[in-house]
């Protein structure tokens, strides 16, 4: 099999373009652990469940999750370096 140089020049550019794909795409999540203990934060502090994270408010800081909760107002919710929720500020909107 002959490949030719261009080729073979390409064939790391794609193989990491592949892995690039994967690692934003699939696979865990690494901000998963954050989110869920914000959600539980958040729900234990409220007394209600059903806690979901707002994904049309622009988040702006790392460690930082906005979780609506049903009938009730949203939470801003930051993290320490290793996802435990950390600070609640109830989010005023409107």
């Amino acid at each position: 099999m002959h490949i030719s140089l261009r080729a073979a020049l390409c064939l790391p550019f794609l193989a990491l373009a592949a892995c690039e794909d994967m690692s934003t795409t699939g696979g865990s999540d690494p901000e998963g652990p954050s989110k869920r203990s914000c959600i539980r934060a958040v729900e234990k502090h409220t007394g209600k469940s059903g806690g979901t994270l707002n994904t049309t408010i622009p988040i702006v800081e790392t460690g930082q999750h906005i979780v609506d909760i049903p009938g009730g107002p949203s939470w801003t919710c930051y993290t320490d370096e290793t996802g435990a929720a950390r600070e609640l500020i109830e989010t005023r909107l409107g």
